[in-house]
């Protein structure tokens, strides 16, 4: 655990991929608009994050559901779409 707390690979990875992103873009026509390319570089980390610790998978539940009970994957987006 000590490892992970002392070493800053992650925000050093972080920074890398930001400076990269933004050096592709050059010169942003607004703060405003380099605020949001960072926050959708951060977002984007914060899910790849989420995903890979993850205690189960949703590919897994699904391969285990027996008989009629199968996990929707698409069910919660379609949910949300149809309250919209």
């Amino acid at each position: 655990m000590w490892k992970q707390i002392w070493s800053n690979n992650p925000q050093e990875r972080l920074n890398k991929e930001v400076r990269r992103r933004t050096d592709v873009v050059g010169i942003f026509p607004s703060r405003f608009a380099l605020l949001r390319l960072v926050g959708m570089v951060l977002a984007e980390q914060n899910d790849e994050w989420i995903e890979a610790r993850r205690y189960m998978n949703l590919e897994a539940v699904q391969g285990t559901a027996s008989g009629s009970v199968v996990a929707d994957a698409e069910a919660p987006r379609r949910l949300a779409a149809e309250a919209v």
